[in-house]
């Protein structure tokens, strides 16, 4: 790339940050626009980028108004009325969407790209850290904070393969030519974009199009998508106990989670998760057949899959503890919700589960609040935050009780966002998850101090 600058319109956000660190560590000029300040943003500051929190032009840094030698590149969630990429637009910058770019990097690469609903950022951060940890390595382009390399962006100097998630908002990852691609799941979702249940699932068909001619298709076994892809594409299905690639011997319990992996040509015994819940059994499945085929060896499965650690906010633990169980995790869909409480419940089987839930996006809970209602229900106790809008007008007549009064759990309650922790300084609970993909997650630190004191200080 011969541009000297590159400025992010929203350059905080996970997938447009790993961007902003791959350009830093190339050693280009970096700025860029973002809402909030956040932890990630004062992270890229540190590392050399030019960050500033109001949509103003005359913030922009002078180097950057050089149309010439600076990309502009942006997030779909950003409005197109920003000021910022208007004037950008008006006065003849080279724009690309966030997408376009990643496309552009990993079409030089073998590129094993991860799309799904749900799962994408688990999957493929299993796969990334497999691949690491293995003798082939790679690099990768990550939708979460890995906790083993405490980042979005690896880098590596002999490696050829790039991971990357492949996120089917905006149909952005019809950008993407996958070696490899990985769907995990097509559940409905972004019905603001696609309006149709029939045309999400038809962008994912669009996706496995764009396959290269020797590459391969890794597909959740029953999930409603068509391959599209060449006849010389090799496709191979995964489930937790179905597929090609499965898991079998699944043992759970004592905060463990064993299972033997069977391959069409082997089987891989007795591994044991990193981030033990049950879900995470698929996830591996998946992560672990991609690797296989790059040429990872069944014994650097085995070990990589028992020290991964996860990504910041996907099952997270906080607290891990007899006395109290604090989990945050990022699940803003219905299946996600079902999939992860249910994983819990099989994990910690006699205790009580308490949720605080923070639905995302008005138009979602509109099109899911019986199935947001259906999943929250498997909870014991439901505490329900007002809806964060994120990109979003409201919606009249949209607000959490329409989901509030569909859910079936002897215990729920609607909370304000601010009035959440002195709550849970009354509250008895016994584990604790909050769910959600808005700015829930600010709240976590103060939370797990309430819990600390209440539970776990000797003073108390």
């Amino acid at each position: 790339m011969n541009y000297e600058s590159i400025y992010f319109v929203g350059i905080g956000g996970i997938g447009m940050s790993n961007l902003a660190r791959y350009f830093l560590l190339k050693g280009k000029r970096v700025g860029g626009y973002d809402r909030v300040e956040t932890a990630l943003t004062r992270s890229l500051q540190r590392e050399g980028a030019w960050i500033h929190y109001e949509d103003d032009v005359y913030s922009i840094p002078t180097p950057f108004f050089d149309k010439v030698k600076t990309l502009v590149v942006y997030t779909p969630a950003v409005p197109a009325s920003h000021s910022e990429l208007l004037y950008f637009r008006e006065n003849g910058y080279v724009v690309l969407k966030r997408a376009q770019l990643l496309g552009e990097i990993t079409k030089k690469s073998n590129a094993i790209c991860v799309a799904g609903t749900h799962g994408k950022t688990t999957v493929s951060g299993i796969t990334a850290h497999l691949l690491r940890q293995s003798s082939v390595d790679c690099n990768a382009f990550l939708g979460g904070i890995l906790k083993n390399y405490n980042n979005n962006l690896l880098l590596s100097e002999k490696s050829n393969i790039t991971v990357v998630e492949a996120d089917e908002y905006d149909r952005s990852f019809h950008w993407l030519r996958p070696w490899i691609a990985i769907v995990t799941s097509a559940d409905p979702d972004h019905l603001d974009i696609y309006e149709t249940e029939e045309a999400y699932r038809e962008s994912f068909e669009k996706f496995t199009s764009l396959i290269r001619p020797d590459g391969h298709l890794i597909m959740k076994k029953g999930i409603p998508v068509t391959p599209h892809a060449a006849e010389t594409v090799k496709i191979w299905s995964y489930g937790e106990t179905e597929g090609d690639f499965h898991a079998e011997h699944i043992h759970i319990g004592n905060g463990e989670v064993v299972f033997d992996l069977v391959t069409p040509s082997e089987m891989i015994t007795h591994i044991s998760l990193g981030v033990p819940v049950k879900i995470n059994i698929e996830n591996s499945v998946a992560a672990a057949a991609a690797a296989l085929l790059c040429g990872v060896e069944p014994d650097e499965i085995r070990k990589a899959i028992g020290s991964f650690e996860g990504a910041q906010r996907r099952f997270d633990f906080h607290i891990k503890s007899d006395k109290i169980v604090f989990i945050d995790d990022y699940a803003h869909h219905p299946r996600e919700l079902s999939a992860a409480i249910k994983s819990i419940k099989a994990l910690y089987t006699d205790r009580k589960i308490t949720a605080v839930f923070q639905p995302h996006l008005y138009s979602r809970t509109r099109d899911f609040a019986k199935e947001f209602a259906e999943s929250l229900s498997l909870l014991d106790d439901v505490i329900l935050l007002d809806i964060y809008p994120a990109r979003e007008e409201p919606i009249e007549g949209v607000t959490s009780k329409i989901i509030f009064d569909k859910i079936k759990s002897k215990e729920k309650l609607l909370c304000k966002k601010e009035e959440l922790t002195d709550l849970l300084r009354k509250k008895e609970v016994e584990l604790l998850v909050t769910f959600g993909a808005g700015d829930i997650n600010l709240l976590l630190p103060e939370i797990k101090r309430v819990l600390t004191k209440k539970y776990l200080s000797k003073t108390v």
